[in-house]
């Protein structure tokens, strides 16, 4: 399953221009087998194979954070370090009495929950974070709350019990001006999240979970962040106008308000003129997009480069790459742009850059049919996208 599936139950187009970041959306039975993306067999071994420290993974009870100590007990090693290890039977009380379980940032932990977070980063064109969130009561894990990020929920297993009470602030952020207000008495909407349903809400939406009927619950969040707002636009455009003499410019606070006025005025028209830019949006996104460096893995053990073995498995290690045709010093080439780095091709390597954007391992010999051109050329690609952190390797089966 992958979010190209969630975009299609949740209108794609449709959802970005009247849902998104306006309502909540529920899609029941969306998907007829999410375990396909996590389960609580894979959560166990992530607790059990890494050390999970808070607050990548933690336990909660009406919003309150419990203390490591009352579920890991202290390990030193032979190097004299220290790290708490979780101990099963401490972990299975507090759950059974009330607890919640989560684990941040599963994206970076399991690989199809990564592929779900990078599918999602290449719709929406924004950074996603998931977390794994896991119940056995109808005990509230955080209580009535609201994020500062929109989040798309899909459960897993078990049920889930929403209410949903609305925003009493219009889009807040995490660094605002103004707290919302407390939320009303009764919610907008009650619903019952069953395994494969999907739940869309925006940021700053009052709403607070429990797992039905008490019994075993596991769902994971998807956070929309941050947000794109007017004042990262602004925040992004000073920069840009750095260029610009008059940015650069010391402010003329001892000057009179003539001069005063005067510098305002043709601060005033530069900012102006930006603005009436009718490209700035896709400039700002594509800078963005640029920006993200996905989920970096070395491609290990091909340190000096990439051999041309076609049975080789190739992905980007970021879902925001972007393909762009164009002019570079007077020649036309194919630009890839990801992970803070950009690569140009020749055209011919349009074909293989335009297929590596599906999120996902793609085999080298297929890279290279799909162009036409030798599995040495591509892997020569290849090895300059991995030198660049944009793409990775690894041996299938091996």
């Amino acid at each position: 399953m992958t979010s190209v599936s969630i975009a299609e139950r949740l209108g794609q187009e449709k959802f970005l221009a009247q849902t998104y970041n306006r309502d909540f959306l529920h899609v029941p039975g969306a998907f007829a087998d999410p375990g396909g993306l996590v389960s609580f067999n894979v959560l166990s071994d992530l607790i059990a194979r890494h050390r999970l420290e808070p607050p990548r993974l933690r336990l909660t009870v009406d919003g309150e954070t419990l203390p490591q100590h009352r579920y890991a007990v202290p390990v030193i090693t032979r190097r004299n370090t220290r790290w708490d290890r979780v101990h099963p039977d401490e972990l299975h009380q507090r759950l059974a009495k009330g607890a919640s379980l989560v684990i941040d940032q599963i994206d970076h932990l399991h690989e199809p929950v990564g592929d779900l977070a990078a599918s999602l980063e290449g719709w929406l064109r924004a950074g996603v974070q998931v977390n794994a969130y896991a119940s056995w009561t109808s005990t509230e894990g955080f209580g009535v709350h609201w994020d500062d990020h929109d989040v798309i929920v899909v459960q897993i297993e078990g049920a889930k019990r929403w209410r949903i009470f609305g925003p009493t602030r219009s889009l807040p952020l995490h660094r605002d001006v103004v707290e919302p207000e407390p939320p009303p008495a009764e919610p907008v909407a009650e619903l019952v999240l069953t395994a494969g349903d999907v739940l869309y809400l925006p940021r700053g939406w009052w709403h607070a979970v429990t797992a039905d009927q008490g019994v075993h619950s596991l769902h994971l969040t998807c956070g929309i962040s941050p947000p794109h707002t007017g004042a990262r636009l602004v925040g992004w455009l000073a920069d840009e106008l750095l260029a610009s003499d008059i940015f650069r410019t010391d402010l003329p606070i001892h000057a009179g308000p003539e001069a005063q006025a005067a510098f305002l005025s043709a601060l005033r028209k530069e900012v102006i003129g930006a603005l009436d830019d009718s490209g700035l949006l896709e400039r700002y996104a594509a800078a963005r997009d640029a920006e993200c460096v996905g989920r970096l893995r070395p491609s290990l053990p091909y340190v000096q480069g990439v051999p041309a073995d076609p049975e080789l498995m190739v992905r980007l290690t970021t879902g925001r790459a972007r393909l762009d045709i164009v002019m570079a010093e007077g020649e036309t080439v194919t630009r890839l742009t990801g992970a803070g780095q950009q690569v140009d091709a020749a055209p011919a390597a349009g074909p293989i850059l335009h297929r590596l954007l599906n999120v996902g391992w793609h085999r080298l010999g297929d890279l290279a049919d799909t162009a036409g051109v030798s599995v040495a050329d591509t892997a020569a690609l290849v090895a300059e996208l991995v030198g660049a952190q944009i793409a990775t390797v690894r041996s299938e089966g091996r």
